[in-house]
């Protein structure tokens, strides 16, 4: 009773916080903020210059959220978040997960009085929510890897028909779709607010993991301080990445015997464990009972992570 009514407690104490926080942050976001400098700047007809107010709207973070992030593991979840494309603040993100990961430890540990299990089930609660912000990143990034030979072709023949880079860069964001398309469009309304097409197009390196991006950034920094006919190297760097994309899928499908090896060799070991615990609960209670048991299945499953970790590691080809 005394352990039902602790555990109750404890997670409305950490919804109310969890509710909170989000309601001071959603007060605080920048969206918030930025009403409020408009607002202001109507009520007082004041003029602001485009830089000084581009510097303003440019501003991504409140002051709470630059000193928190200040730590290198909340950078990494933040540069984790603005690679993935999720629109979730990374605050709110790495309270809730925290949140939900305590949560299950009190309840497991209050049902079951059992440590390591409580701990497992933590660990596994606060991986999750990772685990899917990584894989919403790859797959952003496989989508970008795809789209942008053709955002330099369309470029490459915007500036053949005499376009300046900036339209040609408008172009691609209307025509293109997420996340190409969005990317280019946050880099031509950065120029717009008064950044030079160069520097807003390096802004995107901080968005999205590309080393294709990478190569058209350096040649559009290079163009504009030496000249050269741009759309021709850009029509070969397409070119090359297209031919990167063909290797590439060959190189999956060469991978795809190992690739399936590690996931039958990762989850064989969990079904059999389900099944027999299915089939015949006592027998295998030991593990959960029985302190020795309980190390041991800790050991095999930080062993079967570390292997998993280790096979994706070997078939993983970098092109």
């Amino acid at each position: 009773m005394i352990a039902a009514v602790v555990l109750i407690f404890a997670a409305v104490f950490l919804i109310v916080i969890a509710l909170f926080f989000a309601i001071r942050e959603a007060r605080h976001s920048p969206a918030a903020e930025l009403k409020r400098r408009l607002r202001r700047m109507e009520k007082s007809g004041s003029e602001r210059s485009s830089e000084g107010l581009s510097g303003e709207l440019l501003r991504e973070t409140t002051p709470s959220e630059q000193f928190i992030f200040q730590l290198p593991v909340l950078k990494l979840v933040k540069k984790l978040v603005e690679h993935s494309g999720v629109t979730v603040n990374p605050s709110i993100f790495v309270l809730l997960t925290g949140i939900a990961s305590a949560v299950s430890f009190v309840a497991l540990y209050a049902l079951k009085r059992n440590m390591p299990v409580a701990l497992l089930a933590a660990v596994v609660i606060a991986y999750i929510p990772f685990a899917y912000l990584v894989y919403r990143k790859q797959q952003r990034q496989t989508r970008f890897a795809e789209q942008l030979p053709d955002a330099l072709t369309m470029i490459a023949r915007s500036l053949r028909a005499g376009h300046s880079l900036t339209l040609a860069v408008e172009l691609v964001s209307q025509e293109l779709p997420e996340p190409t398309g969005g990317l280019f469009k946050i880099a031509y309304e950065q120029q717009q607010l008064g950044m030079r097409i160069a520097e807003s197009l390096g802004t995107l390196l901080e968005k999205i993991d590309s080393i294709d991006l990478h190569f058209f950034v350096t040649i559009i920094r290079i163009n504009s301080e030496t000249g050269g006919n741009l759309a021709e190297i850009l029509e070969k760097l397409a070119e090359t990445i297209r031919s990167r994309l063909q290797v590439r899928r060959q190189v999956q499908t060469y991978t795809a015997e190992g690739r399936m090896s590690a996931y039958v060799l990762v989850l064989l070991p969990v079904v059999v464990f389900i099944a027999f615990y299915l089939k015949n609960p006592g027998y295998m209670s030991v593990f959960f009972t029985e302190q020795v048991c309980q190390l041991f299945l800790v050991a095999a499953v930080i062993g079967q992570i570390i292997g998993f970790f280790i096979m994706k590691r070997i078939i993983a080809i970098r092109i």
